[in-house]
């Protein structure tokens, strides 16, 4: 499990583990990390973590949030990376092998200009796999759910059995398909919305990671928590309607 140590002038104040799929920071009381100083916005900034992957994202803080000097709005943690928060530090520290051992990102829509220069550069943190890149202009795809899947095919099995596939309604590159196979896949546009898709051994949840407005599945936008995916869903993302099904294995 990661964990962050907070310090202020070099002096180690405490610890906190990364127990929680999101971590708020702040002035106020509820914030799962607080921080009683003035400098300190009441709802600062947020960490995400899902699976091997910790966002940092600062939420319109006043003073702003710094990673290893630099100002960022977003920022996917590495081990050593020292945020900063007026005269407060914490230290991320990925403490584990579960959590040393690795990204497991699938890049699945990139912009074609962003997913050209991705495949021509040593993969990074982030970049195992570009998927195809998809424009924000949508068509009158449904947004309402329920919509039939490949081959007019409907309430397809639920469990091990089944394989989470996403299809693309709208826009230029719809009817495309990815299958869900990695434990984390990555959706929309980075630098305007993206969410991830986790597969986990009860279901496909999508969680907001990055962006102002949130998801919105069936007509319904999310809020924080991570959401479980039922079969025929119908997911918008960046301006992209896509489906989500379930495909029978073997």
């Amino acid at each position: 499990m990661a964990k962050l140590v907070l310090s202020m002038d070099g002096l180690v104040l405490k610890e906190i583990m990364l127990s929680k799929e999101r971590t708020s920071i702040g002035r106020k009381p509820h914030n799962d990390i607080q921080i009683d100083n003035l400098a300190i916005s009441g709802e600062h900034a947020v960490i995400v973590c899902i699976l091997n992957d910790a966002f940092l994202e600062d939420l319109n803080s006043t003073n702003g949030t710094y990673v290893n000097s630099q100002p960022v709005k977003k920022h996917v943690l590495k081990d050593g990376d020292v945020v900063e928060l007026g005269k407060y530090r914490l230290k991320f520290i990925k403490d584990t092998p579960e959590f040393a051992a690795g990204s497991t990102f699938e890049k699945a829509f990139v912009p074609a200009p962003e997913a050209a220069k991705l495949t021509n550069t040593p993969r990074g943190h982030t970049d195992t796999m570009v998927g195809f890149g998809v424009e924000t202009s949508v068509s009158d795809a449904s947004s309402t759910g329920g919509w039939s899947g490949p081959a007019g095919e409907q309430n397809r099995p639920r469990g091990d059995e089944a394989m989470g596939m996403v299809q693309i309604l709208s826009g230029r590159n719809a009817g495309r398909e990815l299958e869900l196979s990695k434990s984390l896949t990555t959706l929309g546009k980075p630098g305007t919305q993206v969410a991830v898709i986790t597969r986990r051994p009860h279901g496909y949840f999508i969680t907001h990671v990055e962006g102002d407005s949130f998801p919105i599945v069936n007509g319904r936008q999310l809020d924080a928590q991570a959401h479980l995916l039922a079969d025929q869903d119908v997911i918008e993302i960046a301006g992209v309607k896509m489906g989500f099904y379930l495909r029978p294995q073997g």
